[in-house]
């Protein structure tokens, strides 16, 4: 896996491009001369534990045949600041799924991919204590 990162501006803003080409816009807050154009890198750990797990859970309802209409995830996180840098020491994840999904189903994915799938989970778990909330949405029925 390789990331390249170029500067783009006269300031902070970077664009990460990985071996397939997909692009990530990312900048400083303006508080040290950043434009907020893009996502800062503690954002974009949020973003990967959100994703990792997203996709860890949707694949295992697509294998029990539950049928998802839509997902979301949102994910919070809490740092802590230590010497000149700060971790995350909490993150809280809620996941909404909408559908005619089992809601036991739905709990014992994301239990598996927060406990056993989800690498970003298994990387950020010694420093942060991940937990999460979930709902399932009936399917809104069109007229």
């Amino acid at each position: 896996m390789q990331i390249h990162i170029k500067r783009t501006d006269a300031d902070f803003q970077m664009e990460a491009t990985n071996e397939n080409g997909n692009r990530i816009v990312m900048d400083a807050v303006d508080t040290i001369g950043g434009h907020l154009s893009g996502m800062r890198p503690m954002q974009l750990l949020l973003v990967a534990l959100g994703g990792c797990s997203a996709i860890d859970v949707l694949l295992i309802l697509k294998k029990q045949k539950q049928p998802i209409d839509d997902f979301e995830v949102l994910v919070d996180g809490d740092r802590e600041q230590i010497a000149d840098y700060s971790i995350f020491r909490h993150i809280k994840l809620h996941f909404k799924a909408t559908g005619n999904i089992a809601e036991a189903k739905l709990k014992r994915a994301i239990d598996l991919s927060l406990d056993k799938y989800c690498s970003v989970a298994k990387t950020l778990a010694p420093t942060a204590q991940i937990e999460y909330t979930y709902e399932v949405c009936s399917p809104t029925s069109t007229p």
